[in-house]
């Protein structure tokens, strides 16, 4: 079945100001999707590495954008509107965040 990674982008006060029901909802979707095989896990602080005249690490992301990055899956999903319909209902999307959804090519 086609894999996808998720990439979810949110911050407490999008989180916050989203009504406690919905957002009890999206983690109860949240705890289906693992029940169901995807692997997600909350971002941490991320490093920059490369490796052009020997490995080199810079603390903080590569890339900004309005949003943190929240967290990660990696999902499964017949389609690439199967993997939309599953993110649509996770914590970031329906907490005025966003989710990108990269499907990975075999």
């Amino acid at each position: 079945m086609p894999r996808f990674v998720t990439i979810g982008y949110g911050d407490r006060d999008g989180y916050d100001r989203t009504d406690p029901a919905v957002r009890e909802a999206a983690h109860a979707h949240d705890a289906r999707l693992r029940e169901q095989g995807a692997e997600m896990g909350v971002a941490g602080a991320p490093v920059q590495v490369r490796n052009v005249s020997g490995v080199s690490v810079e603390n903080g992301p590569f890339m900004t954008s309005a949003l943190p990055v929240a967290g990660f899956s990696v999902i499964e999903a017949e389609t690439l509107e199967d993997a939309v319909d599953m993110v649509s209902k996770t914590p970031c999307a329906v907490g005025h965040g966003v989710v990108e959804v990269w499907p990975l090519q075999q």
